[in-house]
């Protein structure tokens, strides 16, 4: 098993700011139409074309490997990915899952769990729950990184994840829900 440090990505909320409103699509955003298995309509899905090099400078700088931990499991190769310019990235199977929220605590903890092993995570998602924190703070070498799903990830998500993944931050930090 792998040491190397891990970028968990989500994509809806994320990369793909789905709350915001359709009249404001935050800039640099282009709109796909995406439609994936088990859907019988193509999804709206906006995507900042920028993101793909910011992550993959991020993943290089940090020694990290970027990991999909969205819903849309291995589909985002098959979707997301290319059209951010990302090379195809491991996946996190949630058996349908990663969207459940028991117990206070976000419904793809337990696969990010056994996936991550001991190795340094930071995970940037839209759905932290109440009891996140309390299970980042008691696994070493853990960092959420809340976005909020209207504005998807910024320059301070990525530097969050960048001094965390370098220890310039040396302890764990799991801030309380995304701020609007």
């Amino acid at each position: 098993m792998t040491t190397r440090p891990a970028i968990l990505l989500d994509v809806d909320g994320p990369l793909n700011p789905y709350l915001a409103k359709p009249t404001r699509r935050p800039a640099g955003y282009t709109t796909h139409r995406i439609r994936p298995a088990g859907f019988s309509r193509p999804l709206r899905v906006w995507l900042d074309p920028s993101h793909g090099p910011w992550l993959l400078s991020l993943a290089a700088a940090t020694a990290a490997d970027l990991v999909w931990a969205t819903t849309w499991e291995h589909e985002a190769n098959q979707f997301i990915g290319p059209l951010l310019g990302l090379p195809e990235l491991e996946w996190i199977d949630f058996g349908g899952l990663g969207s459940d929220h028991r117990d206070g605590r976000h419904g793809k903890v337990p696969a990010i769990t056994a996936w991550a092993g001991s190795r340094p995570i930071a995970w940037l998602d839209d759905e932290f729950q109440k009891r996140d924190p309390d299970w980042a703070a008691a696994r070493p070498g853990t960092l959420l990184v809340p976005v909020d799903p209207r504005k998807g990830i910024g320059v301070e998500h990525l530097e969050r994840v960048r001094a965390f993944l370098t220890r310039a931050e040396r302890s764990p930090r799991s801030p309380g829900p995304a701020r609007a």
